[in-house]
């Protein structure tokens, strides 16, 4: 990545519960859903003083869109459109994060660009302008902005305060298939979509110990995962890597999928979980981390 004066991660979004609330008269539907932030995910570099403009490298560039289309700088011109005097510059993006995956790569990118930005312009992390340059973006923008646990609510746009979640050693497994989150959404709706998952409390993952919170997430489930089977069979296998390998209290998808993520008590675990996934499925993008 060339040189730059700030830079940003843009770490992975996981869902570790959604549930599907509602439907609105729009179409879209409403959730509820326990976020929380890996320790991996993409990099971003801006250059103040330049033009606005967008770079994108990494192992995941070829496959992340047109760059005129990114929400990098969807976010740029959100915030501008509120701060008409923002200073801008150039983003160079290592896209580390499998697109269309249930990470939320693309809203991470966008929340560490109004990151950046209000960096390089002296405004504060609660600047509204912020807030609402992130919820003009895209749905996932809000929840990556302030880089914290939470429940996000409605269609993104309603946030708890941030949880006290204990970190918690996970893999994220990715078999390597793309998921438009639009089509597993249809796919739900076509199957029940009406039907509302099981409520979780999300107060009772305030845990202090990694145990406690992996009892708390079991009650937890991702209402979309059969919409998402029923289109990506490679979901299903991907959930059955992660539970073949030793110590995984808990496999679930994240998001719209295909991205799903096994939970374990220590990160020794994790480690070695990933690495025997990797060894028996050298093109799926397998990586031990944190959540938190």
């Amino acid at each position: 990545m060339p040189p730059a004066s700030l830079i940003e991660t843009a770490p992975a979004k996981v869902n570790l519960t959604l549930r599907v609330t509602g439907r609105r008269p729009d179409g879209y539907h409403e959730l509820e859903s326990l976020v929380a932030f890996a320790r991996v995910g993409d990099r971003l570099a801006f250059a103040p003083g330049d033009p606005l403009a967008l770079e994108v490298a990494g192992p995941f560039a070829a496959v992340a869109g047109d760059v005129t289309d990114n929400l990098v700088l969807k976010a740029a011109r959100e915030l501008v459109r509120r701060a008409p005097d923002l200073a801008l510059g150039r983003f160079d993006l290592r896209k580390e994060l499998p697109v269309a995956a249930g990470l939320g790569g693309g809203s991470a990118d966008a929340a560490a660009a109004l990151r950046l930005l209000a960096r390089a312009n002296a405004l504060a992390i609660d600047d509204p302008r912020l807030a609402d340059a992130a919820r003009a973006t895209g749905a996932d923008v809000p929840v990556c902005l302030d880089v914290k646990p939470r429940v996000m609510r409605g269609i993104g746009e309603i946030l708890s305060p941030p949880l006290a979640l204990p970190p918690l050693p996970a893999v994220l497994v990715n078999p390597g298939v793309p998921l438009a989150t639009k089509d597993v959404f249809a796919a739900f709706a076509r199957a029940d979509g009406t039907k509302e998952g099981v409520p979780f409390d999300a107060a009772a993952i305030g845990a202090t110990s990694v145990e406690a919170a992996l009892a708390a997430l079991a009650g937890g489930t991702n209402d979309l995962e059969p919409a998402a089977i029923s289109l990506c069979p490679a979901v299903a296998d991907a959930f059955a890597a992660l539970r073949a390998t030793e110590g995984c209290r808990l496999a679930r998808m994240s998001g719209s999928g295909a991205t799903c993520f096994g939970l374990y008590l220590g990160n020794a675990a994790a480690a070695t979980a990933a690495r025997a996934i990797a060894q028996r499925h050298g093109d799926w993008w397998a990586r031990a981390t944190v959540l938190g």
